[in-house]
């Protein structure tokens, strides 16, 4: 089977947010069935609403750079599938992603036939365990683990790690997890197990007091470590935590909390912070272009959309300021434009291609220019910026699928 039909098949089994089945039973079946691949590494665990995929980049660039053999599994892609599954920093090959799914494949389809199981593994089941099985294979050393969608009933949780790190907890995917900051902060700390120490980013106060009473083992919390001699701008961060220089290069002020849980939880790995400046994620807060100088974020809910926010107001204060905005309907769309638009002075609408996306007519933005693709979208801003000015700035954000079509047309 070819990369291409593999990908076609996951695809076929439906979106994995909208065909979500959480539970353990069906990957832990499958990965017996597979040998128990999730039994070959070290994990360190990841949960939380914002910030987990940077701060699982971060602790596996600090990993790495300490000569360790890493792995890292995180979710959605941006472009292509391949990107969930990172072996030594470097997304798999295509064709080891195809051997990966063909094995995965058969084998549930055996399950299938003999009434093992109770359906066909769902996409991020079928992924989960496609990783698994490669994590296994080129028999790393330690494997990053961001958590899916909530954590307690997460495929990814069938893993018994050295470490649990909880980043801030927020509302998104309530249908799934519940409709309040408890409830939802008890998903997340369903993956704390027994004796595995745990690390907590700051927390609002009621998502705190559920990780205390969740907790199975000693933790930290990440205000226990104060951050001192602040120095941040457009482009990253350096402090210091306990007298150690931690140098974050992704942007933004909401990445200094992130950098200091991953800091904090290299040392409990026993393993210096000093690679966390050696850490690439895309798509966050990124600049794609420098005249005119643009912007890419992958703001998809409303916490997001406040620090992108925030972010604007600190460091392009003063400059015309244009979004291009495209999001899923399934989101908090009202919520995130009331707090992101009124900073604009141009708006053009789009829509990622996806078939959750929200038409760009329906997304409330008076007067805005509205096209149906990223790249129309980008041809506009072509077309304005013969009468830009040079210190205009463009943000492309509102969902991750589209600023990884906007990444895929605009950086080379």
């Amino acid at each position: 089977m070819t990369y291409a039909e593999a990908v076609r098949y996951l695809y076929s089994l439906g979106n994995e947010v909208l065909t979500a089945k959480l539970g353990l039973e069906r990957i832990t079946a499958l990965l017996e069935a597979l040998g128990n691949p999730h039994r070959a590494c070290r994990w360190v665990h990841v949960a939380g609403t914002n910030g987990k995929g940077s701060t699982c980049a971060m602790i596996e660039a600090g990993l790495r750079t300490a000569g360790i053999r890493t792995g890292l599994y995180i979710s959605p892609h941006l472009v292509e599938p391949t990107e969930r599954i990172q072996i030594l920093g470097q997304p798999v090959a295509p064709q080891q992603f195809a051997s990966a799914f063909v094995q995965v494949h058969q084998t549930a389809e055996r399950m299938l036939a003999a009434g093992e199981l109770d359906m066909h593994p769902t996409y991020f089941e079928t992924v989960t365990a496609m990783a698994f099985v490669l994590f296994a294979q080129a028999r790393l050393d330690t494997v990053v683990l961001e958590v899916g969608l909530g954590g307690r009933l997460d495929a990814t949780n069938v893993v018994t790690p050295a470490l649990c790190v909880i980043t801030p907890i927020d509302y998104d995917h309530q249908i799934f997890l519940g409709d309040t900051i408890e409830e939802i902060a008890a998903e997340k700390a369903g993956i704390l197990k027994p004796g595995v120490p745990a690390v907590f980013a700051e927390q609002r106060p009621e998502a705190e007091a559920v990780l205390r009473k969740k907790a199975q083992a000693p933790y930290i919390l990440s205000r226990d470590w104060p951050i001192t001699d602040l120095a941040i701008n457009a482009r990253g961060s350096r402090f210091k935590l306990k007298g150690i220089e931690i140098v974050c290069p992704l942007a933004g002020e909401h990445q200094v909390e992130n950098a200091r849980v991953a800091a904090i939880a290299l040392h409990k790995l026993d393993v210096s912070p000093a690679g966390i400046s050696d850490t690439h994620w895309p798509a966050r807060l990124e600049h794609v272009s420098e005249r005119p100088e643009i912007i890419i974020d992958g703001a998809h809910n409303p916490a997001g959309t406040r620090a992108l926010a925030a972010y604007i107001r600190r460091f392009y204060s003063g400059r015309r300021i244009w979004i291009v905005y495209g999001a899923l309907a399934d989101k908090a769309v009202a919520e995130m434009t009331a707090i992101l638009f009124p900073l604009a002075d141009r708006i053009i609408l789009t829509a990622p291609n996806n078939s959750r996306a929200m038409p760009p007519e329906e997304i409330p933005a008076p007067g805005a220019r509205v096209t149906h693709s990223i790249a129309e979208a980008i041809a506009v801003l072509a077309e304005a910026d013969r009468d830009a000015n040079p210190e205009d700035v463009v943000f492309i954000t509102g969902s991750l699928y589209l600023a990884g079509e906007a990444r895929a047309l605009l950086v080379k």
